[in-house]
């Protein structure tokens, strides 16, 4: 199997993802709260791109989650910290969300093959279904309103790492990225802490959301989206 790393949504037009298995790399926080909230028992998580269809989908009973900018929408029920979505209150409950760049990277996969979510929350799970599916792979970096950033794209080197020994690494991108993560492993949460992202992030008071999304296998959930819903 073959790997390649797309670093923003900008860039994925120069994809081909046509029988091919996407990883939507949103590390803070979006996919790391799907992963979170799917590990902790959430029903179904239905990413949507507006707030507008958002709410639509609150009208028909959905718990709505999201942000913009990184702050929380203001009428929804929750925000986008992966402690909300693995609180009781969730469980067993249908959740839809929409962000700034995880769930607008989500949509932009459309022509692939198969859609999972991946994060550090459940890296080794991540590692283990692409192995065993043995298919092509895009790691699809969700960065910051289409630019690149350092922790969607440690997530991806850590999955070219996971799995260095059985995949071909097609370009440039996905060595730097593996690299990048090698160069940076032994302190992820330190380096993930100093990315831009979590600058931006900190000036609302979340360092506890920054600090657990750097966590690894917290959970050992593979979500994947099926009929427009993440189910496990």
């Amino acid at each position: 199997m073959k790997i390649e790393v797309c670093y923003t949504p900008e860039l994925i037009k120069q994809f081909d993802l046509k029988g091919k298995i996407v990883v939507v790399i949103d590390v803070l926080r979006a996919t790391s709260c799907m992963v979170a909230g799917m590990g902790s028992g959430v029903e179904t998580i239905r990413p949507v791109s507006s707030i507008e269809a958002c709410t639509e989908l609150g009208a028909k009973g959905y718990i709505m989650a999201g942000e913009r900018g990184g702050k929380k929408v203001e009428h929804f029920n929750m925000g986008n910290s992966p402690f909300e979505y693995m609180e009781d209150a969730v469980r067993g409950k249908k959740v839809a969300t929409t962000t700034t760049n995880g769930t607008k990277a989500i949509e932009l996969s459309a022509d692939a093959d198969e859609i999972i979510v991946g994060a550090f929350l459940n890296l080794s799970a991540v590692v283990n279904y692409l192995e065993n599916k043995g298919k092509d792979i895009v790691l699809f970096c969700a960065g910051w309103k289409g630019r690149y950033n350092l922790e969607d794209s440690l997530f991806a080197g850590a999955v070219c790492n996971g799995l260095r020994n059985t995949a071909a690494f097609e370009d440039d991108a996905t060595l730097s990225a593996l690299f990048l993560y090698q160069s940076m492993k032994d302190d992820l949460s330190y380096y993930i802490s100093r990315s831009n992202h979590a600058a931006r992030l900190s000036s609302f008071g979340i360092l506890r959301d920054i600090e657990y999304c750097a966590k690894i296998d917290e959970f050992s959930v593979v979500p994947k989206l099926l009929d427009d819903h993440l189910v496990l």
